[in-house]
């Protein structure tokens, strides 16, 4: 039914409409719970945007989805539904660490590429193998990617507790990086040219989520290959037909999702935390698939709703604070309905949109 919808109605006016439904419906579950739903939307903003403080844990939550969220929409232009980020960002954590911990980097203009190139390998061999699976025996990527999420945290905790630990310790982290591989805080690039904002974790990795957002748009839709990516995952036997190889896209595709996922442990890692601590990625793979759905898998739209979704990590937070009775896990309630309505309950919206415009054009005619 996308096909008949002017664009600007598929990629803008149908998600806001999705959105708007999911806050209703949210709206009525804090009105139960006799909280005043005004107020929190308030409290949510202001927290969220409402100072320089809360605009920067806003945007480095959203750093952290943009990275995820373009992970699954290169897959899904190549007709993948790649649910393992979790897993590829964890490993992509163990890559970048290990880059970080190898020397003493005098400088972290210096250590960046490395841990780049150490989170993107770590990440794309985790996607990698479910890409080979899927391409050479069949085995359904989704059913892959979700096994290889928990054997990557297993992995992820062995290496901690028996590896990569500090001798001594009984927390299950890596000793703290040298100071040479610490991407510069945002407040401390703006105070070099004379602007003051509160300190937040919101990094140097920002810049890099912006690039990569730009990097990706230039693969989808200006090479070669992100055209064979496209018409592979809109038809696949056409694309067959067409001389495009299914083993060589399911595998690139796969291996360029999972690098993508692997690019987080930049934001978090290396941006904020500094060392590799237990379960980093706190969910973050699968905010990215909602991130992508919602943006309709193009890098533009997958900005917004990372933003979107900082927004609602962040003015969570300053909610649950402010209005007890409306605890994280209402938050989290939040958060699944804006994905219902956006994903699962997209055609709510979609179906009677395209027969409002196919009742124009036909009065029209």
């Amino acid at each position: 039914m996308s096909s008949q919808l002017p664009r600007w109605v598929d990629l803008g006016l149908i998600p806001v409409i999705n959105l708007v439904l999911a806050f209703l419906v949210a709206g009525l579950v804090v009105v139960f719970i006799g909280e005043d739903p005004i107020q929190a939307v308030r409290i949510l903003i202001s927290g969220s945007l409402g100072s320089s403080y809360g605009i920067g844990f806003t945007l480095y939550y959203a750093t952290t989805f943009v990275f995820t969220g373009l992970s699954v929409a290169i897959a899904f232009h190549a007709g993948l539904f790649n649910i393992g980020g979790e897993g590829q960002a964890a490993l992509g954590g163990i890559g970048a660490t290990l880059v970080c911990l190898a020397f003493n980097w005098p400088h972290w203009l210096i250590a960046l590429p490395f841990a780049i190139l150490g989170a993107c390998l770590f990440g794309g061999a985790w996607a990698f193998i479910p890409g080979y699976l899927q391409a050479k025996r069949g085995s359904h990527v989704v059913i892959t990617t979700i096994m290889f999420n928990f054997i990557g945290s297993a992995l992820v905790v062995y290496l901690l507790v028996n590896v990569l630990k500090v001798p001594g310790s009984m927390a299950p982290e890596t000793r703290n990086f040298a100071e040479g591989t610490f991407l510069p805080f945002v407040h401390e690039m703006l105070a070099v040219v004379g602007i003051t904002v509160s300190k937040t974790p919101m990094n140097f990795a920002s810049i890099l989520a912006l690039a990569a957002a730009f990097l990706t748009w230039m693969l989808i839709w200006r090479t070669r290959l992100g055209y064979e990516m496209r018409a592979f995952g809109f038809s696949e036997p056409a694309a067959v037909y067409g001389g495009i190889d299914p083993v060589r896209i399911t595998i690139i595709a796969m291996l360029l999702s999972g690098a993508m996922a692997g690019m987080m442990a930049l934001n978090v890692v290396m941006g904020f935390q500094h060392r590799l601590v237990l379960d980093y990625v706190g969910g973050a793979g699968f905010v990215g698939i909602a991130v992508s759905l919602m943006g309709r898998s193009h890098p533009v739209g997958v900005l917004l709703a990372s933003v979107l979704f900082g927004i609602l990590y962040q003015g969570g937070a300053e909610l649950a604070f402010e209005m007890p009775n409306i605890s994280r896990e209402m938050i989290v309630v939040i958060q699944a309905l804006v994905i219902l309505f956006t994903g699962a309950l997209e055609n709510l919206v979609r179906a009677p949109m395209a027969r409002l415009f196919a009742r124009r054009r036909v009065e029209a005619a």
